[in-house]
């Protein structure tokens, strides 16, 4: 009977270990599957990360690029805005190309240079007006801002608004053929808004320091064609009183104005209306 009881616990005992055994084995098969399920759902989870990673790169370039569009679009209306009923006509465009050559008879264009500006150019309008004369204004944008009571007066007085550039800064209007455009641009805006007239366009470029040569002459051609496509015309001078290049009294800006006229019959004086040019 003993044996038996014995025979007996040991069977207990013997399932109770293949019990646990089972139990240990599902254990360590669930533990298993479970690290298998986490592996998987880690690797789908950085998958997915690097789905959005590439989704949001995908999403960046396509603003990017729309943004790139969008920019090309405003350039391309820019320019096309240029191209209104005010520009000039091809024959006005040549008229203004053929402004040096012999017509006949004698005739002098008076252009001022880089104002407006309080310290000079009322007493260039004063003198102007005394003796019936009308000139060209070749205005600066940013001079025109700050003083636009004086372009107002050129205006009414039966001068001419010329556009001279925003800044006067070679290194910035020739950047390339969009910078000279954006100067352009900008300088029309502060005529506009001094003048109150939002249909006012000078259709009339002058390059600082002038339209051929010097470092930058490649952009200034590219540029210049640009404007005529544009109907702007662009008008430079061949006579000057060398004010801007250190003559030092009004007999030295007389006589070189007479020099560089020469025989020419037709005959673009350049003058400056800036702050330091009280002898012109």
């Amino acid at each position: 009977m003993y044996g038996y009881e014995i025979i007996k616990y040991k069977r207990k005992l013997n399932k109770k270990k293949v019990f646990f055994t089972i139990l240990i084995f599902l254990l360590i098969i669930g533990i298993s599957v479970g690290s298998a399920i986490c592996a998987v759902e880690a690797q789908k989870a950085e998958e997915r990360k690097q789905q959005e990673i590439v989704e949001q790169q995908e999403k960046e370039k396509r603003l990017i690029e729309e943004e790139k569009e969008r920019k090309q679009q405003e350039e391309i209306k820019r320019k096309e805005d240029l191209v209104h009923q005010e520009a000039f006509t091809e024959e006005q465009l040549q008229t203004l190309e053929d402004i040096y050559d012999d017509v006949g008879e004698k005739r002098v264009f008076l252009t001022f240079d880089d104002g407006p500006t309080e310290a000079v150019t009322p007493f260039i309008l004063d003198l102007l007006k005394k003796e019936n004369i009308k000139a060209t204004f070749f205005v600066l944008g940013s001079r025109v801002e700050d003083n636009p009571e004086l372009v107002q007066r050129e205006y009414k007085e039966g001068h001419y608004i010329g556009n001279h550039g925003y800044t006067h800064v070679y290194s910035e209007i020739y950047k390339n053929t969009d910078t000279v455009f954006e100067e352009y641009n900008y300088t029309e805006e502060a005529i506009r808004n001094a003048l109150e007239d939002p249909n006012y366009h000078s259709k009339l470029f002058r390059f600082p320091g002038g339209s051929v040569g010097g470092y930058y002459k490649k952009v200034k051609s590219y540029a210049y064609d640009s404007l005529k496509e544009n109907g702007i015309a662009s008008v430079d001078w061949n006579s000057l009183s060398r004010d801007a290049e250190g003559a030092s009294t009004t007999e030295e800006l007389f006589n070189n104005v007479v020099e560089t006229i020469g025989d020419k019959q037709s005959v673009v004086i350049l003058m400056h209306d800036a702050s330091d040019k009280i002898l012109t």
